[in-house]
Parts: structure tokens; sequence; C-alpha cells
């Protein structure tokens, strides 16, 4: 018998109205099986995305960056500023990642998802676990009784691991397979905020066999505010300490630096401020902050003023009791940008009178940085960045993007400091954003070009120094003769270490006697003659 499975007419096209999503589905997936459809198709929605974008930053108020759609339409070239000595040639020659600069495509490209996705994204301050890499956290005492925290990236997860092992990019690394890996310092954001950029550079310094310890000022990064009082921008007496006690506990590694953002102005001042002292092999500032003043007088783009604005409030409020002593905690809550905030906390009356009470649990400079009361002008003329560059005394590369919408233009750069100085080397490139410099290749993979450069730069710094050194003690020997002499620095090069042989020291006037700290602390003296000192090719 034959059943009619529709009553009335209408139904059956109901039904075919229903089917008909399910239909287009099949339809679409049959017709994607051919490449070019299938390339109009991501073509297509790129270009919708992309143009929603530019309409979300149009209406947003953030300027909008042309980035290229194709790798091979970049033409994007690295414009390197710096002194031409035998340090920069060698770097010109040995360091690869400056003769390949970052190229990606949009989305990767646009400087402003790349502040999203490396800046502003989600992060839990002091977790043991992030980012698969697992940090151990240092409390380390202050003498004036606050409190900096070291968070030591210790491990990577299981499987990292096991690539860390079997794959080493880049060949042979500073302190790859060696029982004391070079110690690379991290010095996070004038917020302090652990940034998955942040993390991203932890991961792939552990990795290529360095280890990564991020630096955190007082109150920020999870770490207590015990002292009523807040470093100041371009104040390193903590960071000092900090390294002293690096230097203390880790004798035979190497010290390195690396800042992220405005991080450079502690890096930078403390560099000037501690000269020859700083016990640093070589440093590296990650789109770098030059002028302190200019930067919170420079007007940001409201959406980056404002979150950073609400992230600074709440550190505040966190410890609004403690700090009411010392400064007007409601007015600073009230204020309605960044300058204002800085003003108030380090400029005000309040805070001034606890200066003058704290001074006397300072020595040296830090005394004479707390004992008056400044004013904003005076303030920046004890903080700035690059108040003290010419004491710099370590090979320092900074890394700088034109399309970094998070700084002042590139025409304040200070040129000259690169041209004039041997010591500072600048990397200028078309593309990178603010502590982006996303690199993709040609199978779509993304990497970070900035963190694979100042990972190599450090090694070839490290090869570069490492060969003057050894030039330096074969003319020193050479010249002496003697036979004494010669047993005696025989057995002093076999008890230096690696990082006090790449350490420079001031220049020595007159032949004098020092000490050297040797693994079992005893004490050795050796001779310095004046005519030995490394930094004789490095400058010329």
């Amino acid at each position: 018998m034959f059943i009619v499975p529709f009553d009335r007419p209408g139904e059956m096209w109901e039904f075919f109205l229903c089917l008909l999503p399910s239909l287009m589905l099949i339809l679409v997936k049959i017709l994607l099986r051919w490449n070019w459809i299938r390339h109009l198709a991501d073509s297509t929605v790129q270009q919708c995305g992309r143009c929603m974008w530019i309409m979300a930053c149009r209406l947003l108020k953030l300027s909008h960056i042309p980035v290229s759609e194709f790798i091979g339409e970049c033409q994007a070239e690295i414009r390197l500023i710096c002194k031409p000595t035998a340090l920069a040639n060698h770097l010109k020659k040995h360091c690869y990642a400056l003769a390949q600069p970052p190229l990606a495509r949009w989305p990767q490209a646009d400087p402003h998802l790349q502040i999203i996705t490396n800046l502003m994204w989600p992060t839990k301050e002091g977790a043991e676990l992030q980012g698969g890499v697992r940090f151990k956290r240092d409390n380390l005492l202050l003498v004036d009784g606050g409190i900096v925290a070291l968070d030591w990236a210790v491990s990577l997860t299981d499987q990292q691991v096991q690539a860390k092992r079997d794959h080493h990019p880049g060949g042979r690394v500073l302190g790859l397979h060696s029982s004391n890996p070079a110690i690379v310092i991290i010095i996070p954001n004038a917020l302090g905020r652990v940034t998955p950029h942040l993390i991203r550079l932890c991961h792939q310094a552990l990795q290529q066999g360095f280890y990564p310890v991020v630096f955190h000022r007082r109150g920020q990064g999870g770490c207590p505010l015990i002292t009523p009082h807040y470093q100041e921008f371009g104040n390193p007496s903590d960071l000092v300490q900090a390294v002293a006690y690096l230097r203390s506990h880790h004798p035979s590694s190497t010290l390195l630096a690396i800042s992220e953002g405005s991080g450079s102005g502690l890096l930078l001042s403390y560099l000037g401020e501690c000269g020859s002292s700083s016990h640093l092999m070589a440093a590296a500032c990650i789109s770098p902050v030059f002028h302190g003043q200019l930067l919170f007088e420079y007007e940001l783009p409201w959406l980056y003023h404002w979150i950073a604005l609400i992230y600074r409030k709440l550190q505040i409020n966190r410890y609004a009791t403690a700090l009411s002593s010392v400064m007007d905690v409601a007015k600073i809550l009230h204020c309605n940008s960044l300058r204002d905030m800085e003003e108030l906390m380090f400029c005000a009356t309040k805070q001034s009178a606890h200066r003058m009470s704290d001074s006397v649990d300072h020595v040296g400079k830090d005394s004479s940085r707390l004992s008056t009361k400044p004013d904003w002008a005076s303030y920046w003329e004890k903080n700035e960045p690059l108040r003290d560059a010419d004491e710099v005394a370590v090979p320092v590369l900074c890394l700088c993007s034109q399309d970094d919408p998070l700084l002042p233009p590139l025409s304040t750069v200070p040129e000259a400091l690169f041209h004039n100085s041997p010591y500072f080397m600048l990397a200028i490139t078309e593309q990178g954003g603010h502590c982006g410099f996303i690199h993709e290749d040609r199978h779509g993979g993304t990497t970070s070009w900035s963190h694979f450069l100042v990972l190599e730069y450090f090694r070839v710094v490290a090869d570069f120094l490492g060969v003057e050194e050894k030039k330096g003690f074969k003319d020193d020997i050479a010249h002496r003769g003697s036979q004494g002499l010669r047993h005696s620095t025989s057995a002093i090069l076999s008890k230096r270490r690696r990082s006090t042989l790449l350490r420079k020291e001031r220049p020595i006037l007159g032949s004098r006697r020092r000490q050297i700290s040797t693994p079992s602390d005893i004490f050795t003296l050796e001779e310095e003659q004046v005519d030995f000192t490394w930094n004789r090719s490095y400058t010329r």
C-alpha cells in the first residue's frame, strides 16, 4: 500500500527548506576540495576580517598602519646605527639575524594585534607554571628592609625538555651543555607585568641553554611591598643589590641582561651608574625608552593609556593603607594620566618628607637621590635612562620598530649616541610593533625575531670578547717573557672563570695588583699592565 508522507504540498517545501543548510554545508565541503576555491575562500575571509579590524581601529582611534598581505611583497631592511668598531664589524659578519628582518603578513604583523597578544593577554602573577615554563621564586631582602623578587625559569615541560636536548636552533649557544650556563636577567616593563612576550623569552632562553631569571621590583609581579615606597623610574639601587646577590651566589656564571619596553629605563640607568662595575658581559633592550620624561608627557592612544592607568591604580590600591602615610593615595587614585600619578607619587610633599627621613638608611648615590624634594624637572634629571650614558662600559643592543604605537616617534631617538659611543648599537626595523617583532616563515609558522636576535647577539659578543681576551694575554706574556711570570699566569688562567675573562674593567693607569676570586674562595694576586686591556681593539 502506498503511503503519502505529506498531507499537503506545502509540507514538502518546508521539509526541503529544513534540509537546505545541511545541503549547503555538503556543497561547500565538496567545493573546498579544489585548491583554487580554497585559496579564494581564505582570501575573502581574510579581507573581510581585515576590513572589520580597520573599522574597529578607527572607532577606537587607533592609528592604522598598512601591513602587506604577502611576505614576498615586503622589502623590509634593518637599519643598523653604530660606531664602526671591531665589535660592530664582528656582529655584522657573524650575527645572521641582523641580515634577516622580521617579515609577517596580516594579522600577525599588525602592531595593535601584537600588543594584545604579546603584552595584554592575561597571565598569572607569581604562578609557578606559565606558558610551559616552571618558575621558582626567591625573595631578596634589601638593605633598607624592602623586598624584590627573582623568578627563576628552572625547567620546561617534559616534552619541551626532550625537544631542548634534541634540537638547538642557531648552533652553539653561550652556556649550552655547560655546568655553569649564562644567567640572563630579564627586566619587565615599568608596570611590572609578566607578559606572554616575557614568558616566551624565558622559554626560548631555556631551550638554548641559558638560565633566565625575571627581576620584579617592589610591589610588582606578586612581590610584596614591605616598605611604604615604590621604586623610581630610573633608580637602579635595588637592581644593584640583586646583581650583587647573583654574582655572589653564581660566581662562575656569566651575567647578561634583557629589558622589555619601559623596563629599559631601569637597565640603562643601572649600566650608566655602575659603569664597568656592572658585572654584566652584555645587555639588550627590546623596544626601549630613551627619554623617560617624554614617555610620560607623550600622548598615548587612549585605549592603551586607560588600560595602563587602571593597572597602575590597582597596584597602588592594594597597599593604600600603608602608602597613605607617605603620599596622598586618594588623590593618586583619582588621577586621569600616568604623568600625574608619577608626579604625585615621587614629587609630592609627603613623599619628599619621607625620603628625607629615610635618607640615613642609604649610602652613596641613593642618599643624594633622596635628600631633597624634587620637582618634575629635577626628578627626571635623576631618573632619565641615558643621564649617565657616557659611563656605560658594556655592549648594549637596542631594537626599535618604525610602527611602534606606544613610543614617541623615531625622530626622538638620540642617534648621535649610537654614532659616537662604541658600546651602543641600534637596530631599526620597518615592522615589529612594541616588543613584538613576529617573523613568519612561508609555511605559516611564527617565531619571535627579537628573541632569536638577542640570544644570538650574546653568543657573538661572547666569542668576540673571548678572542680579544686571549690576544691580550698572549701579548702580555710575550712582552714580559719571564719564566716565573709565565708560570703564575698559567696558574691563574687555569682557575679563572669565563665570567671573569669576559668582564671589562675600567682603564688602569699604571701597573697595580688586584685580587681575583677563585672557585675555592682563595684570593690570588695578579699584576696588571697599563697596556693590557681587550678594549683597545674593541674601541679602535
